[in-house]
């Protein structure tokens, strides 16, 4: 067996509980420090982090990846918009531990946010990502990469929308439909009721 075979086996994805924050910040922290992939500038606490959670659990899928009792990445989707007509579509997020890269963790993550949000009846999965032009030591652009390799389309382009470590960054918009389009669409289903079984 590959080396690549059992990590994956031990790979265990899981949904995320509420006492997962502190390990999942973790994961999120050097991004927030050392990277432009997110815009952020200061890591949260681990008391904002647990609440951005449980604001997101209320409605929508949230994912963790575990290996060896370890937390080694999380996926989850929140609202594109907040109103009505938009119900339908849903912002991605996917983070990796960075000493976990190129063992498919993202990809089996974005497997199960995709599965579980076609039980809600989610069609249009978007990915907002931060786009260095020219690259350098604090953004590549693997990201839109990675995304085209699994099935995102480029949408548009941002230019010099945000600003982190005294440089002008770039911000694209990806999306992937994942549903069929109706003129009678039924309404969404939350999350929790797809954990409780009532979604089969």
């Amino acid at each position: 067996m590959q080396k690549e075979e059992r990590y994956n086996q031990e790979i265990q994805i899981r949904a995320a509980r509420p006492d997962d924050a502190a390990g999942l910040l973790e994961i999120y922290a050097p991004y927030v420090e050392k990277t432009a992939i997110t815009f952020e500038y200061v890591v949260p606490t681990v008391a904002e982090f647990r609440t951005r959670m449980d604001n997101t659990l209320k409605k929508y899928p949230y994912f963790v990846a575990e290996c060896g009792g370890e937390l080694v990445g999380y996926t989850y989707a929140s609202p594109f918009k907040e109103r009505a007509a938009y119900d339908w579509s849903v912002e991605t997020t996917i983070y990796v531990r960075q000493d976990q890269k190129h063992r498919k963790i993202g990809t089996r993550l974005y497997d199960t946010l995709e599965e579980a949000l076609r039980k809600q009846g989610i069609l249009n999965a978007n990915a907002c990502i931060a786009y260095a032009d020219p690259e350098d030591e604090y953004l590549t652009n693997d990201s839109v990469s990675y995304h085209e390799k699994i099935g995102y389309k480029m949408v548009g382009e941002f230019h010099q929308c945000g600003y982190k470590f005294g440089r002008w960054y770039n911000m694209v918009w990806m999306e992937k439909i994942i549903g069929e389009h109706t003129a009678d669409q039924p309404p969404i289903r939350s999350f929790s009721e797809i954990m409780r079984g009532a979604v089969t």
